[in-house]
């Protein structure tokens, strides 16, 4: 019995493979779109049935890969369009940060035109004044080394005073 049940599992399995290889090939000649899901519609099996035979995937595959010619236009193949299509949303996301990029300065100059024009503006010597900010900050970082350097010898000279006034009250 479980012999005779395994066949017929066999039989039915070939007689889908044979409906895949037809409908493959009717899409073939009709020059359509070739998809898993329109494929597995067409010989009227499972998608998972074609999931389950890598050599059926494997055919499906080549065919949706392969380029189509109708007539004189140039031969198209799905791969070929979703190259463009990545291409084109590539572009479109570049295009957008440019367009943000260049709206947010034209935003910063009209902003700075109309606080100049106000009257609110910083002065124009800014410049000037910021290198002498940073002048003044590189003196107060070398200044506060020193300080530390100095407060180091402090200590120890407070140390080694300490040291010698123990040393000169203990009796000998």
């Amino acid at each position: 019995m479980t012999s005779s049940m395994i066949e017929g599992k066999r039989a039915d399995s070939a007689r889908r493979r044979e409906r895949v290889i037809k409908a493959l090939e009717a899409v073939l000649r009709a020059g359509g779109d070739i998809t898993v899901s329109g494929l597995a519609r067409a010989a009227r099996v499972d998608r998972s049935f074609l999931y389950r035979h890598r050599d059926l995937l494997e055919r499906v595959h080549a065919a949706a890969a392969t380029p189509v010619a109708e007539g004189r236009r140039a031969a198209v193949t799905r791969a070929s369009l979703q190259a463009d299509l990545a291409n084109a949303l590539a572009r479109n996301t570049r295009l957008s940060a440019r367009v943000r990029h260049l709206e947010q300065q034209l935003s910063q100059h009209f902003g700075m035109q109309a606080w100049h024009e106000s009257g609110l503006g910083a002065p124009p010597d800014i410049d000037q004044l910021q290198r002498r900010i940073a002048t003044l900050e590189q003196e107060l970082a070398e200044e506060r080394g020193e300080l530390e350097e100095r407060t180091e010898e402090l200590h120890a000279a407070r140390s080694a005073n300490r040291e010698l006034t123990r040393a000169l009250n203990q009796p000998h």
